[in-house]
This record gives structure tokens, sequence and C-alpha cells, in this order.
């Protein structure tokens, strides 16, 4: 097969991480760190997207990539419409509903609009693969308790099948074939999933409430308090969104989200910072043993996947307390540009039916 150049495009909320791969080879990795007093210049995200891009360009060019030259770009998912699990085509429909937030606001909607963007220059396609919105829940997982309410499914997606179909093929089985629980910490939010013979049937909303904290997000709180919290005129509500899903977790206990620091305060015996990794070490198992129900007790393995399981302190904690239910296997790292680029020579290859979202 022809060499050829793929680019991915993974915005983060304070950075924008590119890569180029040649198929599946990296030939070019960076993360471009856009400062805090920049991005206060505009109003909302989607405001962002043409000094994101510049950045991408002048990078690019900077390193004597043409962008012309790459053959097919894959941009990190956004809040679109609930989706199955594939590899979709970003079109006008997906663009606009990416600028507007039709399920959500959040720094990945930049991706599909920055890739469309790129696309639309140098006449090729874009693509985004198993966004954070696929929906395979069953009808049982969707009840809330309140008909009013309805669960939805906000996770990391592109990790959990990208580190369930790695293990299956490392046993010489499909994934379709298997029951599994996966565990994928992320930079943001923690999401834990039971997937079973290729579907995810229930995970918890990683997004804005539910599930474990993480490094900056509250995960699922008291609900009498909070609501008491919302009306008590001490906070707006932004406020209280941001406590849930950008100023929670090891941010609001320790005053950093750097995981450098929190590394370096739990190495050094900091008392509360080891009690709050062990606290997250907890209710992380908690939510993997409940997925042990969900799937009837025929588990095949619990997949643990994201750097925090390079921490032993962090990874005892949470195989002493079900580490006895199944077989574990061990992924500590994000490989997202990787899946990125797999998804991508998959296309190439046509080895994958593209998808149209409408």
């Amino acid at each position: 097969m022809l060499q050829k150049k793929i680019l991915v495009i993974y915005p983060e909320v304070r950075a924008t991480r590119i890569a180029i791969y040649r198929n599946t080879e990296p030939m070019f990795l960076k993360t471009i760190k856009h400062p805090e007093e920049e991005l206060k210049q505009f109003e909302n995200i989607p405001d962002q997207m043409p000094y994101r891009r510049d950045a991408i360009l002048h990078e690019l060019a900077r390193n004597d990539f043409q962008v012309d030259l790459v053959e097919i770009i894959m941009a990190r998912s956004g809040l679109v419409k609930p989706l199955k699990s594939g590899v979709y085509l970003i079109n006008e429909k997906m663009v606009e509903d990416l600028r507007v937030g039709v399920t959500g606001m959040h720094e990945t909607n930049l991706g599909g609009l920055i890739a469309y963007d790129i696309a639309q220059r140098i006449g090729k396609n874009a693509y985004m693969a198993d966004p954070v919105v696929v929906d395979e829940l069953s009808d049982l997982a969707r009840v809330t308790g309140h008909p009013m309410f309805v669960r939805k499914s906000i996770f990391h997606a592109l990790s959990h099948k990208f580190f369930a179909r790695k293990y299956a093929k490392s046993i010489n089985r499909q994934y379709e074939e298997l029951n599994l629980i996966v565990c994928h910490v992320g930079l943001g939010g923690i999401s834990i999933g039971a997937h079973q013979k290729g579907q995810v049937v229930d995970v918890n909303q990683a997004f804005d409430g539910g599930g474990p904290f993480s490094i900056t997000r509250s995960g699922t709180l008291p609900m009498g308090q909070l609501i008491r919290a919302c009306y008590s005129g001490k906070y707006s509500q932004k406020e209280m969104l941001d406590m849930i899903n950008s100023k929670g977790g090891y941010s609001a206990y320790l005053g950093t989200d750097s995981i450098q620091v929190i590394d370096k305060m739990i190495a050094e015996g900091d008392e509360k910072a080891l009690f709050i990794s062990r606290a997250c070490a907890y209710q992380t198992s908690k939510e993997i043993a409940s997925h042990y129900a969900t799937l009837e007790g025929e588990v095949d393995a619990i997949i643990l996947s994201g750097n925090i399981f390079n921490s032993e302190l962090f990874l005892e904690n949470v195989k002493k307390r079900v580490g006895k239910l199944a077989p574990m296997a061990l992924y500590p790292s994000v490989n997202d540009l990787e899946a990125h680029a797999l998804n991508a020579l998959r296309v190439l290859k046509g080895e994958v039916e593209v998808k149209t979202y409408a």
C-alpha cells in the first residue's frame, strides 16, 4: 500500500495536540500550548477555531510539512448528536452541530471544526471516529428514577473501543465475542463501561456528573446538597457547572490540576494527596464492580487504561478490590492519536464503511 500521510487534530482545554502519521508510523508529534490570557479573548469555544487552526498550520509549516500532501484528516470527536460506534465523515451538518453545541460545549468540539476547515482548503476529507457520544446503552441503563430525566451516554468511546479490540486481538478473539469491563482514566474524567458482545450497554456519564471523581471533575455528588447549593444564591449556573466538570476532583481538594504537581505531592508522602488518591481508586473500584452485576457475572476481563495506572499505588488499590472478579489487562497509557491513525488507515484501505452524519 502507498505510504499515505494522516493528520490527527486533538484539541484539549489549553492545548492542541497534532500528529502526522505515515500509515500508522508517527512522523511528527507536537503539543501546541495556548496561554490562558490568549484564550480569554474569545467569548466562546467555537470562536477559538481560527486561532487554533492558524497555530496548527504555522507549526506544520515551521517543520517543513506541506499540509496539502496530507491524504486524510482525523479529528478528536466532539459533542454531536448520539451516534452508533463507527467512523463518520465530517460534513456541514456536523460542523453546525459542533458550533452550536447540540449536545454540549467543550474544547473537543473544535476538533471537527478545525479539521473540516483545513480539509476544505486542501480538497480532502476529514473524519471522526467513535465520538464521545457513542450511544449503545440498553433500555434498562437509560432509566434514572424519574421520567423527567434520561441517562445519556457520554464517555471515552474511542479509547474504550481501541483498548477492547487490542485486548481481544491479544487473545485471538473477536471483540464482539467478549464481555468486558473497560475502565479508562483520562486527563478530564473517568469512564467505566460494560461491553457486552461489542456493545457498551452501560457506562457512567463522565462529562458532567456521574461515576468517580477525577483530576478536574466531581463525578457523582450528593443530590440534595447539590440542589441546595444551586439555590443558595452563592453560585451562578456557570460556577456550578464549572464545579462539576472543570474545578472539582483532585483540583478542588488539592488546589491544583497539574498532574506533575499531584504526582510530586504523592511521591513526597503528602497525606492529603495520598488520601484523595486512595479515595479515587476506591470510587473507581466501586464503579468497576457495579458492572459485574450489569454483565450478570459473565466477565471475560477487566481492562484498565490510562496513565494513572503507571502509579503502583493507584493500581494496587484497584486490584485489591476488584482483582478477583475477572482477569485484568493493563494498558497504562492514552493512545488516542494512534487510535485515530488506525481508524484513518481503515478508511484508506476500505476496511470500514464510513457513516454519514445527519
